[in-house]
Order: structure tokens, then sequence, then C-alpha cells
């Protein structure tokens, strides 16, 4: 597994970057988020909005899994920050 692409966003919110993953079977699942949390960055998995406005995951990514692509991203958003490869963008939207 590896992240694909990592779009990272400036200003004051909660989120800091979106990020596809690519895996080893060549799979391309997108829409997955890196937030900055009350405990530190955490991964959001990909989600839709369902009929009641509340947000679900689309996504569902065993505990280990979870823990190993958090990582991941974090390294990933580090290495962005001081001048990797990843996009940069003013809002998530």
């Amino acid at each position: 597994m590896k992240i694909s692409r990592m779009n990272l966003f400036a200003g004051d919110s909660k989120l800091v970057a979106f990020f596809d993953i690519q895996t080893e079977e060549g799979i391309i699942i997108k829409g997955f988020k890196l937030v900055n949390g009350a405990n530190g960055l955490f991964v959001g998995a990909p989600s839709e909005k369902g009929k009641d406005d509340k947000y679900y995951d689309s996504v569902i990514i065993p505990k280990e899994l979870k823990e190993s692509l958090q990582t991941m991203a974090i390294e990933e958003y580090n290495k962005a920050k001081e001048g990797g490869a990843a996009q940069s963008e003013d809002s998530p939207f």
C-alpha cells in the first residue's frame, strides 16, 4: 500500500490534507483525510453524507491497517510540509 496523492491545506482548519491510497493490487481508494485533532494527527476514512445529514464511512479499515496507514500518512505529510512533492491548496473545497 502506498499514498498515491496528497493535497495539503493551509489555514486554521482542522483538516490538514486529503490523500488517496493505492493497494499492492493497484486499487486506488480516494478521499482519505488527515485531521489535526485534540490528540494529534489522525486519519479519517472516506465518507458520504446520509439522508440524516450525518457522515458515514464508506470504507471500513481494520485497526491494524488503519494504524499503518496513519503512520504512513503522517510521514508523507511531514515530508510534504518540508518541501516534498505533495500539492498544496488553500481550501479543501
